[in-house]
């Protein structure tokens, strides 16, 4: 049985995505920038397509970008070096490296980085974050669905603590792995910019958005024609578009992923009763509905990842933009797990497609995995 348990590293694209591009491949192939018909015609659909995901999200603006890494950069960097005033930017400790990163080059251009804790399920400690607020701080980067344990981060509460304490911060969420996956109201919790990544939610990679809040005067990091309103210069990525319009307007948001995780959780523990959690316990309001960690110590995550994929199950070992690293996850580390049970962690991360006896399966197949490998663990 081939069983993908890897979809907050990147989905497989949807039926109705390749239907949709295979007619794109005809009709929209025009540079939506030329004035015939068939090129305006494209330059319409691109604007459906803006204004179905503003809807969802009740946001101000919305720009197409390459994807998640982009939008982080452009939202991070692009605010900060408009900024006159350098001040504080607080990142939580758990950010996706494109957000890591893109901090770092806040300090190069005179900002003071400061990192938020979170506690022992992967959650923003809000009395720690309160206490780092000020009127001197300029921009908050606070994920909505942490990639690898899967919680779901309080932005109403912290949006009324930026709104109390430090009003004039940009607040700056990371909805990549939440986008279709957890409500969101961007202006009812005045978030100022948020992005989104489509090879997530089943359509093409290289396709992504920011969206921007009306206040934030975010600059451009490519400098070009005037597309996306001069923010993201570039003829636009009029295929990844489609793809992504196809999987907005057909992502299944009733469907069957909590309880499959909650029924692959369940019998892991039956069959392995010192398998971990890390993170939300998976039944809390914290816990997304498609990911969830796990450790198997003593076994390690590699170990017990290539001994699955020989029966064609498919997980991950954390972040893919740094699962090649050597050291233990920084999330895990953030959360206070022990050196050897990250090691052990492993990430199933579910789809609206994954069935019941795709992820019955992979809990029977790492039981007997398990009980073989550990006893070749060195003591």
């Amino acid at each position: 049985m081939f069983c993908y348990l890897d979809n907050s590293a990147t989905t497989q694209v949807s039926q109705k995505v390749k239907e949709a591009l295979l007619n794109s491949f005809e009709a929209g192939f025009y540079n939506p920038s030329s004035l015939y018909a068939p090129a305006v015609f494209v330059s319409k659909e691109i604007e459906k397509c803006r204004e179905d995901i503003k809807a969802l999200l009740n946001a101000d603006n919305l720009y197409f970008t390459s994807g998640g890494t982009e939008s982080n950069n452009i939202a991070i960097i692009g605010a900060l070096q408009g900024m006159r005033d350098k001040g504080v930017v607080l990142c939580s400790q758990i950010e996706h490296p494109s957000v890591l990163n893109a901090c770092k080059r806040a300090e190069e251009l005179g900002f003071t980085v400061k990192t938020i804790p979170v506690d022992s399920e992967g959650v923003i400690n809000l009395d720690k974050f309160k206490d780092l607020l000020s009127d001197n701080v300029r921009l908050i980067c606070v994920m909505h669905v942490n990639n690898e344990v899967g919680s779901i981060q309080p932005l109403r509460e912290i949006s009324a603590l930026r709104d109390s304490l430090a009003p004039n911060a940009l607040l700056h969420v990371d909805g990549v792995q939440a986008f279709m996956r957890v409500p969101i109201d961007l202006r009812l919790l005045k978030i100022d910019s948020y992005t989104l990544s489509g090879h997530k939610i089943q359509a093409l990679k290289g396709i992504g958005a920011l969206a921007v809040s009306k206040r934030n005067r975010i600059k451009p990091l490519v400098y070009g024609g005037e597309q996306e309103s001069g923010i993201r210069a570039g003829t636009e990525n009029t295929f990844g578009i489609f793809s992504l319009q196809a999987a907005v307007k057909n992502y299944a948001m009733e469907n069957q992923m909590r309880s499959n995780k909650l029924l692959l959780f369940d019998k892991i523990k039956e069959q392995i009763p010192t398998a971990t959690v890390n993170g939300p316990d998976p039944t809390s309001p914290k816990a997304c509905d498609h990911i969830i960690n796990i450790s198997f110590e003593p076994v390690r995550a590699e170990t017990m990842l290539h001994a699955l994929e020989g029966d064609k199950i498919y997980v991950g070992n954390g972040s893919a933009c740094s699962s090649k690293r050597k050291s233990i996850s920084h999330v895990l580390k953030a959360m206070g797990v022990s050196v050897t049970r990250a090691e052990s962690a492993v990430r199933f991360s579910l789809s609206p497609d994954t069935t019941a006896e795709e992820v019955l399966y992979a809990a029977e197949r790492c039981a007997i995995h398990y009980n073989i490998l550990k006893k070749f663990v060195r003591r």
